[in-house]
């Protein structure tokens, strides 16, 4: 609710007044619906805003698609309601310091999975494997799962290449030989295969996996750099290959896990 266009949660001035003529009420009003959200609540329809806000419909629709078009808000479509997006973290950071980022990203991932109908994944680095910090699949989703902690092979998984993509050439370098070594005779075509792949990402900003893994899942995965702790992360989308073939990925899959990624945090 607002009195004569000011927010009632305005910050109190020095003198007691605000300065009408420097007050900004569109941006004011945007600020209103962030603001909307209450502990606890991950969706909130454009009747809420209404409610909550007082702001006629007509205003609430334009500002929150603004707000949707700036990376603040993300629009659900199977549901018709809006999620703050990552862009609320990024200017808010210091203040959301303790906000786990799998807390962050589970919301996204739901949505992905539901939206792709496959699994989407988040992984890290552990050693010379890629350990699943968190896996969510879509009910349709008929793809071999890992569950959290599963840990995968550096160069045969999309995870695994997708971090390698984005690591200094010389630490790359090492860490190669270190897992051609682990592979044993197998590790020179592997190494071979990861290094396709890392032209691919050059070219195409993310990593594929096509029945290298599993004879029967096709992925893809796109790393960023978490915003707290500015370590690499990698999200990962894997279906079966009977169903979800390399066209799939390449023209579907991988331009809406990259737009994921860059709501996490910085990507290449």
């Amino acid at each position: 609710m607002s009195v004569s266009g000011l927010p009632l949660y305005a910050a109190p001035q020095p003198d007691g007044a605000i300065d009408e003529r420097k007050f900004v009420v569109a941006l004011a009003r945007g600020l209103e619906l962030l603001r909307a959200f209450r502990p606890g609540e991950t969706l909130l329809g454009n009747r809420d805003f209404v409610e909550r806000t007082g702001l006629p419909k007509a205003t609430v629709n334009r500002l929150a698609y603004t707000l949707t078009v700036l990376g603040y808000l993300r629009f659900d479509e199977s549901l018709g309601k809006y999620a703050l997006d990552a862009g609320v973290l990024s200017i808010g950071f210091t203040m959301l310091s303790g906000t786990d980022i799998l807390e962050l990203a589970r919301p996204h991932l739901r949505a992905f999975a539901r939206e792709v109908g496959a699994a989407v994944s988040l992984g890290c680095r552990d050693g010379l494997d890629m350990v699943y910090l968190e896996t969510i699949r879509s009910e349709t989703a008929l793809t071999l799962g890992l569950a959290s902690g599963s840990r995968l092979s550096m160069l045969t998984s999309s995870m695994g290449r997708a971090y390698l993509a984005v690591l200094p050439l010389d630490t790359r370098t090492a860490l190669m030989a270190e897992l051609e070594k682990a592979a044993g005779e197998d590790g020179p075509a592997l190494v071979a295969a990861t290094r396709r792949e890392i032209e691919t990402f050059g070219k195409e900003g993310c990593c594929y996996s096509f029945r290298d893994w599993h004879d029967d899942v096709n992925a893809v995965a796109v790393p960023f750099r978490e915003p707290r702790e500015r370590r690499w992360l990698v999200l990962s989308c894997s279906g079966p290959a009977s169903s979800m073939g390399p066209d799939l990925f390449r023209q579907r899959v991988a331009p809406l896990l990259k737009a994921l990624a860059r709501r996490l945090g910085e990507t290449v």
